[in-house]
């Protein structure tokens, strides 16, 4: 039995290519290249069957580190809390107010984008500051 060398991270969603673009900008990553034979997505989009049209998309690190995000459309809306949820690690090592500084401002730069913060939890005995946020979809995710 080997060992698994490779993840992808599947959300849910209603508009895959809006929250894929959303994920892009906040983490880094870019757009995989289009299929072979086609130019671009929107022309490989467009060679699907009409119900399949727009039902799909993806982002990956650049650098080939990270996981490959996966963005799926379903007919249902986000109805409970999400039980997995991403923490975008970007006060890793800090802490105190210099933390709290470094979290907010990429909390700032990630409400421009479309995403929204849920609160802002400030370090107490046991734990560092972090931020819950929701991206453009109602995902959760936090700022570590």
């Amino acid at each position: 039995m080997g060992s698994v060398k490779q993840f992808q991270v599947t959300f849910d969603c209603a508009e895959p290519e809006r929250v894929a673009r959303f994920w892009c900008e906040a983490l880094g990553y870019v757009m995989p290249p289009p299929p072979e034979g086609f130019a671009d997505w929107a022309e490989f989009d467009r060679s699907l069957p009409a119900e399949h049209q727009g039902s799909a998309s993806a982002c990956v690190d650049p650098n080939g580190v990270g996981p490959r995000l996966y963005f799926q459309r379903v007919p249902e809306g986000r109805v409970v809390k999400n039980r997995v949820h991403l923490d975008v690690r970007v006060g890793a090592g800090l802490v105190g107010d210099v933390r709290l500084a470094v979290l907010k401002a990429e909390a700032d730069r990630l409400v421009a984008l479309g995403a929204s913060i849920v609160q802002v939890l400030v370090a107490d005995e046991v734990n560092e500051s972090c931020i819950p946020m929701q991206d453009v979809e109602g995902n959760e995710f936090c700022l570590d």
